[in-house]
């Protein structure tokens, strides 16, 4: 089993100065003209085409990173800070936690409104505690698949998988109006938590506004199955068109509260300090419109941005690395036009294994075994580094490797408990297989 270490790096680069949009991505800005005022617009392309914008229902990085503009989560990261900090988003303070960890309280800021729609009848339609609630049940109605079941089960809010499992025994509609233990409003604007175990960073979990964003429940009754293409939230930005894996326009939510740009930089990055210098204390979003459009091929999507139609491009595209950043930094001709480049480590391990049942490479007599070894140790990690990575990556650290080892021994003492006995070995070796490379080889790098 062979590693090949790679900690892609990921680069964002950017024309123009910084202006800092509410959720988004790429925080710049330019003025268009438009026939009443100048309207400021974002133009951003996807490498990967969106499925929706319900948070019930999505799990990529391309549809959550949309919908967190649409919607908010109890908490929120600070963008800029180092270490990393979580601060109150629609909650008025971070949640009153039990000694045990296992109740938590949070309430609700008043005030806070959702955009307006046709589902509430006219009426303006405030935020409350009740609407978490049944944004977090949905996950749990087997009516919407939600992909994030899974992570939220791990949280063991106390009586949701028997609502969930008396749907799905009963073949009856996910009863909403059942109260549980684990999750109830206590009054209007007042949550209440309670989990089966301890969890000290249940806060994290409520930070996510593609996952546990604010969803009302008369706009999904009054949508439906179609709620993927309505969505309504609190955020900076509404959906304003949508055609399918060509583009998504955001425009901003006029009914949004007043949040002004409140950042810290590190003291070691002198390009956040620069943008907290001149951002600090404007009102968000600062741009009125956003445009996103799907562009699945490096090249195109690369030469977008160099002719100005787009203004920004997440991670160069490999092919164009020598281009845009030779020796790492941003190629002359592009700087004398503003354009400049964001980078930080991703969180991606990129590893190859052994087929175990392979009669040339596997089995487990220790010729084949001193065989994948020397397969190991004859992998030049610096130079695949540097020439199919494009230096775009780093030798990953022991601590990593490390916790890699960790990860797949538990992983493959669990699967060998319930395997089939004919089947536990080999799979147990290709998992061990995995780590010990892993651990004399090779790579990741940091997040989502």
């Amino acid at each position: 089993m062979l590693s090949r270490a790679a900690a892609p790096r990921r680069s964002f680069i950017r024309r123009g100065s910084a202006a800092a949009l509410a959720a988004l991505l790429a925080p710049w800005a330019r003025a268009v003209p438009q026939a009443a005022a100048p309207q400021k617009v974002l133009r951003y392309a996807l490498r990967v085409a969106e499925t929706g914008f319900d948070p019930a229902q999505i799990s990529d990085l391309y549809s959550s990173t949309m919908a967190a503009n649409i919607f908010d989560a109890l908490y929120a990261y600070e963008f800029l800070a180092r270490p990393v900090r979580i601060r109150p988003n629609t909650a008025t303070a971070l949640p009153e936690a039990s000694a045990d960890f296992k109740t938590f309280v949070v309430r609700v800021k008043p005030g806070i409104f959702f955009d307006d729609d046709p589902a509430f009848g006219g009426k303006r339609r405030e935020l409350v505690a009740r609407d978490y609630v049944y944004s977090i049940k949905r996950h749990f109605d087997p009516r919407w698949k939600s992909p994030r079941l899974s992570s939220l089960e791990n949280n063991r809010m106390l009586g949701l998988d028997e609502l969930r499992e008396a749907a799905l025994k009963g073949g009856k509609p996910f009863d909403y109006d059942r109260e549980v233990e684990g999750l109830r409003a206590l009054d209007r604007y007042t949550i209440q938590f309670k989990l089966a175990r301890p969890h000290p960073r249940f806060t994290d979990e409520l930070s996510d506004p593609a996952v546990t964003g604010a969803v009302a429940r008369e706009v999904v009754e009054y949508y439906g199955d179609k709620i993927m293409e309505h969505p309504v939230g609190t955020g900076p930005f509404r959906l304003g068109t949508w055609r399918r894996s060509s583009l998504i326009v955001f425009d901003r939510n006029p009914t949004y509260r007043d949040v002004f740009y409140d950042e810290e930089a590190p003291a070691d990055d002198p390009l956040a300090q620069a943008a907290v210098a001149k951002l600090k204390g404007r009102r968000l979003p600062m741009v009125d419109r956003v445009e996103v459009s799907i562009i699945e091929q490096p090249q195109p999507r690369w030469l977008s941005f160099v002719n100005r139609e787009m203004d920004v491009i997440e991670q160069v595209p490999e092919d164009f690395t020598y281009t845009a950043i030779p020796n790492n930094k941003v190629a002359p001709n592009l700087a004398k036009q503003g354009v400049y480049e964001v980078r930080y480590l991703r969180n991606d391990d990129a590893m190859s294994y052994f087929a175990m049942e392979n009669p040339v490479i596997g089995g487990y007599t220790p010729e084949k075994v001193a065989l994948r070894r020397a397969i190991a140790l004859a992998v030049n990690t610096e130079e695949e580094i540097r020439a199919v990575r494009r230096g775009q990556a780093i030798v990953g650290s022991r601590s990593s490797r490390r916790d890699c080892m960790d990860t797949t021994r538990r992983f493959a003492a669990r699967w060998a408990s319930s395997a089939a006995p004919s089947r536990r070995r080999c799979s147990i070796c290709t998992a061990m297989s995995i780590a010990t490379a892993m651990a004399g080889a090779s790579s990741p790098t940091a997040r989502r």
